[in-house]
C-alpha cells in the first residue's frame, strides 16, 4: 500500500488530489455534535495542501436514498474543516455536476473544496458494477491523484472507495494508514492478557467478531443491550430488556466454545432496570434500581450494568496488556444511565497495556462523557470497519489501495 509520503515525495503541487475522507459527523438541527472524525482527517488534507496541491474532500453522511436531501447536506462539516484548518474552504452543492465541476476548477494551489455529500449520487452505493463504475467515471475527472483516508468507509464496496482508486494514482492518508497499523496490534503478536469488552445494542452485530475473538482473546466482557440475550441463554429473566431469541441457540453455543477454549467469558452480575424508561431530554426515572442479573423483573427493562458489575469488569481490565472496547455497556446518552460506560473508559484509562476504543458509539461515549481522548491507546473513526477488519475479512476500501 503506497503511503501519503510517496505521494508527496512525487510532488503534487498543482495536481487535484481526491481525499475521501470520512466526515460522516452526527447533526442535531443542523450542528455538528462530535467533529472527531473530521479533525482525524484534518492531518492529511493539510498536508497536501501546504505541499501545493489542490484538494478536492468528498464523504458521504448518513443514508440519503440516492437523491439530494438538505437533512444530510455535507454543509456543516465543510464549515468546521474550514475553522480546523484556518482557511476559506470551498463548498460544491453538488457532487459532480456543474457545482463541483466550476468549484474545482476555480481551486488555486494550496485550496480546499468539498463536494456535496457522495450518497446524494445513487450511483455511490450501487450494487450493480456498472452504475457505480459510471459514477467512479465522473468523479475520476475532478482529480489527478486519489488519497483514501475514509476509514469507516472502508468495508463498503462504494464508487468512491472502491472504484475510483482504480481509475487514479493513489495512496493511503495518514489515518488510514494508522488505524491499519493498530488493528495489526489487535490481531497479529498481539500482547497479552488480551482482553475485549464489546457493548451496543443488539448481539446478532458482533456475532462474526465474538467468533473470531474465541479463537483469540483471553477475556471477553459483555455488556450493553446484547448482554441480555446472553443472560437469557443461561436461563435468567430479563424482563422487558432487549433480547434476540433468534440468536439465543448461537450465543450457548460460543459460551460453550469459550468454556472449551479457555475464554472468560464474563456477563454481568447486577444491572440497572426500569419500568418506564425516560426519553432523554433530561426526564429522571423515579423507579430505576439496581437488581442481581438472574432477578430482572417481569415487567422491567435493563439499561446498564450495575456497580458490582463495573468493579468486575475494572478487575478484568486491569491487568491487561492489550484491550479493544467496541460499543457502550448502556444508554449513556442519558446521565442516570451512564455510569457503567463510563466506568468501562475509566478502566481502560487506568490500564498498564495498549487500549484502543473501537469507533461508533464507543468513541462518541467517550467524548461525550467528557474523557481526555488523547489519554487512550487509540480511538478509532470506524466501528463497523475495525469489527469486519478483526473478523478477518477482505475490506474493499483497503484492498483497493494496494498497488
Amino acid at each position: 500500500m503506497k503511503t501519503i509520503d510517496e505521494l508527496l515525495a512525487g510532488g503534487v503541487a498543482g495536481k487535484r488530489v481526491f481525499v475521501r475522507a470520512d466526515l460522516n459527523v452526527p447533526l442535531s438541527e443542523g450542528t455538528i455534535t462530535d467533529d472527531g472524525r473530521i479533525r482525524a482527517v484534518q492531518p492529511t488534507i493539510a498536508k497536501l495542501a501546504e505541499a501545493g496541491a489542490r484538494v478536492v474532500v468528498a464523504s458521504h453522511l448518513g443514508r440519503p436514498k440516492g437523491a439530494p436531501d438538505p437533512a444530510f447536506s455535507l454543509a456543516p462539516a465543510a464549515r468546521r474543516l474550514g475553522e480546523l484548518l484556518g482557511a476559506n474552504v470551498a463548498f460544491a452543492t453538488d457532487t459532480v455536476g456543474s457545482s463541483a465541476k466550476e468549484t474545482v476548477a476555480a481551486l488555486a494551489d494550496g485550496q480546499v473544496a468539498v463536494l456535496e455529500n457522495l450518497r446524494f449520487n445513487a450511483g455511490e452505493t450501487s450494487k450493480d458494477d456498472a452504475e457505480r463504475g459510471a459514477f467512479a467515471d465522473e468523479l475520476a475527472e475532478l482529480a489527478d491523484l486519489y488519497v483514501g483516508d475514509g476509514f469507516g468507509a472502508v468495508h463498503r464496496k462504494h464508487a468512491s472507495v472502491f472504484d475510483l482508486p482504480a481509475r487514479l494514482p493513489h495512496a493511503a492518508g495518514y489515518l488510514i494508514a494508522t488505524e491499519v497499523g493498530v488493528l495489526k496490534k489487535l490481531t497479529a503478536d498481539v500482547k497479552r492478557p488480551y482482553v475485549v469488552v464489546l457493548g451496543g445494542a443488539k448481539v446478532s452485530d458482533k456475532l462474526a467478531v465474538i467468533d473470531e475473538l474465541l479463537g483469540k482473546a483471553d477475556r471477553l466482557l459483555i455488556g450493553g443491550g446484547m448482554a441480555y440475550t446472553f443472560l437469557y441463554a443461561k436461563g435468567y429473566e430479563v424482563g422487558i430488556s432487549l433480547l434476540q431469541k433468534d440468536q439465543v441457540d448461537k450465543v450457548k453455543e460460543y459460551m460453550a466454545r469459550a468454556e472449551a477454549n479457555g475464554v472468560e467469558l464474563v456477563l454481568p452480575v447486577d444491572v440497572l432496570v426500569s419500568a418506564d424508561f425516560p426519553d432523554l431530554k433530561g426526564k429522571t426515572p423515579a423507579d430505576y434500581e439496581t437488581v442481581d442479573a438472574d432477578k430482572i423483573p417481569a415487567d422491567k427493562e435493563g439499561l446498564d450494568i450495575g456497580p458490582r458489575t463495573r468493579e468486575l469488569y475494572a478487575s478484568k481490565i486491569a491487568d491487561a496488556e492489550t484491550v479493544f472496547w467496541n460499543g457502550p455497556v448502556g444508554v449513556f446518552e442519558h446521565p442516570d444511565y451512564a455510569n457503567g460506560t463510563k466506568a468501562i473508559a475509566q478502566a481502560l484509562l487506568g490500564s498498564p497495556g495498549f487500549t484502543v476504543v473501537g469507533g461508533g458509539d464507543s468513541a462518541a461515549a467517550v467524548r461525550t462523557l467528557g474523557f481526555d481522548e488523547n489519554a487512550f491507546g487509540h480511538i478509532s473513526t470506524g466501528g463497523g470497519a475495525s469489527l469486519e477488519y478483526l473478523e478477518g475479512k477482505t475490506l474493499p476500501g483497503l484492498a483497493a489501495l494496494e498497488d
